[in-house]
């Protein structure tokens, strides 16, 4: 997953780029359907675009509990257990 934003707010915040096959086979390898896989990713990009990062400890915490949040209200089980 590779986010890219932007600086200025145009109507487009950021390009997220997945690669399917690379999407497949991490959801293989860490027993996920490809859809669980997706939807992980690309909200993950998606807070990436809205500022929130993993880099430190405290942020990483917030950024997880909010991924975890949202992929609840899909039924998308915790990416991260």
């Amino acid at each position: 997953m590779l986010t890219f934003a932007y600086e200025a707010r145009p109507r487009i915040v950021a390009d997220l780029v997945l690669c399917l096959p690379v999407l497949r086979r991490e959801a293989r390898q860490q027993d996920k359907t490809l859809r669980q896989h997706l939807a992980h990713l690309v909200l993950h990009g998606v807070l990436h675009a809205q500022g929130y990062e993993h880099e430190r400890g405290r942020d990483a915490r917030e950024m997880r509990k909010i991924e975890r949040r949202l992929l609840a209200r899909l039924r998308i089980p915790d990416p991260y257990r």
